[in-house]
Parts: C-alpha cells; sequence; structure tokens
C-alpha cells in the first residue's frame, strides 16, 4: 500500500498523489507499486526490494539520484497466544524532492508519524524527518525492551509456582527476541556513527544535536538489551539446574523405594521356589506364613531407618 503525506500549515494530511515536498509511505508495497516509484524518480529496483528482504543489514547507500538509510525497525508478532519480538529492515531514501519510506509491514514508528503523533514533524524537513524517525525507532526498541523485562520477571514468578515447559518455551521465545534486538541496535549503531559523519547533518546543528540525541538512545538500548539477555540467559539456566536437581532426587527416592520393596521380594521368591519346603526355616510350622510376612516387614522397616538416617530421602 502506498500513501501520500504533505505537511500544510503545520498539519500532517493525506493527499492523493504525490507532490514537491511530500512523504511517500510504502507498506508491503507489491512489484507493481515498487515499479511505478522507481519509474517516476530512477531509483533502482533492487534497492528498493532490499527493504523487503528480512535479513537485510543496516548500511546507508548513495547514489546520483538518491540517498538510502537502511535500518531495522523493532516489530511484534503473536504466535499461539505468544508475542514474539523481531526486527524488519526499513528504508529511508530521499529521492528528488521527496522522501520516502518503504517496509515490509505496518509498524507503530510509522503509525505515529502517519497519524500525526509526532511533534514538529515536517515533510519538507529532510533531514528532520530522518533523523525523527531515528529517534522514534530508537524509543520504540526502548519501549519492548521495558515490555520483555517485565514479562520475563511474570514468567519468573510462574516458574517458582511450577516449572512447566510453557514458561520456560516463553523465557526462549524472550532471549531469542533480545538477540534479534542486540543485532539489530549494532547494526544501527554503525549507521548512526556514519550518519553523524555525512555534511547532511553537519549543516544543520540542531539536527546534530538531535543525531546525538538518537546515538545515545540507541546506545541506551543496546545496554538494556545486553543486560536483559544475561539475565534471561542466567535464568534459564538457573531453572535447568532446578528441574535436573529436581529430577535426581525424584530418581534418588524411587530407586530408595526400589531396594527397600526389593526386600520382601527377595524372601518371598525363596519361598515361592519349585523346592523341598523340609529345609526352608518355618515351612512346617502353623505359624510359617506370619512369621516370614513379619520378618519381611522388620527388614523393611530396618532399611527405611538406615536410609533415613543417612538422610536419603531429602
Amino acid at each position: 500500500m502506498t500513501r501520500y503525506y504533505f505537511t500544510e500549515d503545520n498539519q500532517l494530511r493525506e493527499i492523493s498523489a504525490p507532490q514537491s515536498g511530500c512523504w511517500i509511505s510504502m507498506v508491503a508495497p507489491d512489484e507493481q507499486e515498487l515499479r511505478q516509484l522507481s519509474d517516476r524518480y530512477d531509483l533502482d529496483m533492487d534497492t528498493l526490494l532490499a527493504a523487503l528482504d528480512t535479513d537485510e543489514r543496516s548500511r546507508i547507500e548513495m547514489d546520483e539520484n538518491y540517498t538510502m538509510i537502511l535500518v531495522n525497525i523493532p516489530t511484534s508478532e503473536e504466535q499461539s497466544k505468544r508475542v514474539l519480538y523481531n526486527t524488519i529492515p526499513l528504508a529511508i531514501l530521499m529521492a528528488q524532492d521527496v522522501l520516502i519510506t518503504v517496509c515490509s509491514k505496518e509498524t507503530p514508528v510509522i503509525q505515529a508519524f502517519a497519524q500525526g503523533k509526532v511533534p514538529n514533524f515536517h515533510t519538507q524537513m529532510k533531514s528532520r524527518f530522518i533523523l525523527q524517525f531515528l529517534y522514534q525507532i530508537a524509543t520504540q526498541y526502548l519501549q519492548y525492551l521495558r515490555t520483555v523485562d517485565k514479562r520475563s520477571e511474570a514468567v519468573e514468578a510462574q516458574l517458582h509456582k511450577s516449572t512447566q515447559n510453557r514458561e520456560l518455551v516463553e523465557l526462549l521465545n524472550l532471549e531469542k527476541s533480545l538477540v534479534y534486538f542486540t543485532t539489530s541496535l549494532r547494526s544501527n549503531e554503525a549507521v548512526l556513527e556514519k550518519l553523524l559523519r555525512t555534511e547532511l547533518i553537519k549543516k544543520y546543528p540542531e539536527d546534530a544535536e538531535l543525531l546525538e540525541d538518537v546515538i545515545i538512545e540507541n546506545k541506551q538500548a543496546i545496554e538494556m538489551a545486553n543486560i536483559y539477555s544475561g539475565i534471561l540467559s542466567g535464568m534459564m539456566d538457573a531453572f535447568a539446574s532446578v528441574i535436573s536437581n529436581n529430577l535426581n532426587i525424584v530418581m534418588k527416592v524411587l530407586s530408595i523405594i526400589t531396594i527397600v520393596m526389593a526386600i520382601p521380594t527377595m524372601i518371598f521368591s525363596a519361598y515361592g521356589m519349585n523346592v523341598n519346603m523340609a529345609g526352608m526355616p518355618f515351612a512346617e510350622s502353623p505359624w510359617g506364613f506370619p512369621i516370614i510376612i513379619g520378618m519381611a516387614v522388620v527388614l523393611s522397616v530396618v532399611a527405611t531407618l538406615i536410609f533415613s538416617k543417612w538422610k536419603m530421602f531429602r
């Protein structure tokens, strides 16, 4: 879908056709839309398609007709009632007298600009537009990271009550999300540092300050992602050790019960063999059966007391 926005009288409004100083927003465009845009502004088709490749890395690409800034932005998707966070590429192109954004899906960052929620946003101010977009992306990372932290705390509280696979799988998904965030944030950091050295930003001191704010926010997001990733990794290891320890305790108790139950089994097996009963103790006695049962019970109790004294049931 392709939409056109233009700032007029400090108000952002949607227009029906592109014009000088407008913002062209392309969300999940088809090949025909990309082809029309490529022909109209003399853009490389491969450059436009790069924004739709989920494995594309962040970078800056300059050409005679355009300049492209490709960054990875955070996104969320629901899978089996679980929220999994990921990152997708977003391309910002400065072509002739318009600004173009290309992304494979609708995201909160794009929606914030399209709905006019970003203050002091003007489509005609190209460099400010780009920096505001990058700032919103860094802010979105921080917002998702705080959500991941709160969710991990909730899962940890559930794991204290019961260690089930559902909670462990959710922790794994959160840890996977943090890996995506960390990788994308580091790629974005390289783009921001390169952008800081370009003449485009150095011409406008206010924009340079905004870029520094973007870099600070991005670094903060990287630090938070690393911290939360370390916490989640340690939590996963700790609960894996707890589960393994609980399994060892259960197996130990079952082994002790097996040993205790083996004592009467051995006695009863001996008396159940097809041999001459004249040689078996208490075989001729009328009280033989209760005596043998009593012996088996006494020996089992003694074995239980011995294991209990050795603290084998703990």
